[in-house]
C-alpha cells in the first residue's frame, strides 16, 4: 500500500456525531481484532470516552502473526510486545491497564474456532459489556477484508442479537482505506466523530504500536508494516461509525 495517498473531503456530507450519541452516557466497549485497530479506528472516540464516562477495550487476538518469518521474535515473544504496545496506546488515550481485556486468541485464526469455543468467547464478550455497564459496543466493519475483523464482527453480532439493550456500531479500518469513497466521505448511514480535539493523543497511540511500524522486528522483511500514508490518514481524518439497525 505504499505510495498511495489519502483523499480528504473538502466538505464532508456525512452527519457529525456528538460524543453523547456514541456513548449514551455510559462506558463504551470497543472490540479490536488486533492491537492497533482500537487506535486506528476509534482512538479519538476512546480518548473522549476515557475523559468522560469511560471505556473498555477488548483485544481479541495476540497479534503474533504479523512477522511469521522472524527468528528473533517468535510468536510468544511478539505477543508480549504487542500487548505492551496496546497498554501504552491506551495510556496515551487516557486509559489504564484495567481498561484492557486481553483475550489472546490466535492471530489470523479466529475463523478456525469451533462452536464451543465461539460460544465461550461470545459469553466473555457479553460478560465484559455487562461488567462495565456498556450499552454501546463498537466492532470493525464487516466490509473489512481481514478475516479476523470479520470473525470478530460475527461474534459481537451474536452477543448484540442476544441482548436487546445493546446498540452496535461498526468502525471501518481496511475497508475505509481500500475504498476511495470511504476515504473521502461515504455519506449515510455513516456518521463522523471529529478527531481533531484528540489528534495528538491518537497519533501517540498509533505510534505506540512500534512493532507494526517497522521499529521492532528487523529480521522479517516480508512482515506486516503500516504504510506511512495509511497512518497519516487515520491520524488526520475524522472517525467513522455506523449503527446497525435492529
Amino acid at each position: 500500500m505504499t505510495g498511495q495517498t489519502s483523499t480528504v473531503s473538502a466538505s464532508p456530507t456525512s452527519r457529525r456525531a456528538e460524543l453523547a450519541e456514541l456513548t449514551g452516557g455510559r462506558p463504551i466497549l470497543v472490540v479490536a481484532p488486533h492491537p492497533d485497530d482500537e487506535s486506528l479506528g476509534c482512538g479519538g472516540l476512546l480518548a473522549a470516552a476515557f475523559a468522560g464516562d469511560g471505556a473498555r477495550v477488548i483485544c481479541m487476538t495476540d497479534g503474533a502473526a504479523s512477522h511469521p518469518r522472524s527468528r528473533q521474535w517468535p510468536a510468544d515473544r511478539l505477543a508480549r510486545v504487542r500487548r505492551g504496545e496496546l497498554l501504552l496506546a491506551l495510556k496515551h488515550l487516557g486509559g489504564q491497564p484495567s481498561d484492557l481485556s486481553w483475550f489472546g486468541l490466535p492471530d489470523s485464526a479466529l475463523c478456525l474456532l469451533d462452536e464451543p469455543r465461539l460460544q465461550d468467547v461470545a459469553e466473555r464478550l457479553a460478560e465484559t459489556a455487562a461488567c462495565i455497564g456498556a450499552r454501546h459496543v463498537f466492532t470493525p466493519s464487516p466490509e473489512d477484508h481481514h478475516e479476523d475483523h470479520r470473525a470478530t464482527t460475527r461474534l459481537v453480532d451474536r452477543v448484540w442479537r442476544a441482548d436487546p439493550a445493546l446498540r452496535l456500531f461498526h468502525y471501518p479500518v481496511w475497508s475505509r482505506w481500500d475504498d476511495r469513497k470511504m476515504r473521502s466521505d461515504p455519506g449515510d448511514p455513516w456518521i463522523r466523530f471529529p478527531s481533531a480535539p484528540s489528534r495528538n493523543r491518537k497519533a501517540m497511540a498509533i505510534g505506540a504500536h512500534g512493532s507494526q511500524l517497522g521499529r521492532v522486528v528487523t529480521d522479517d522483511p516480508t512482515g506486516f508494516t503500516l504504510a506511512p500514508d495509511f497512518v497519516r490518514f487515520f491520524v488526520d481524518e475524522d472517525e467513522l461509525f455506523r449503527e446497525v439497525p435492529r
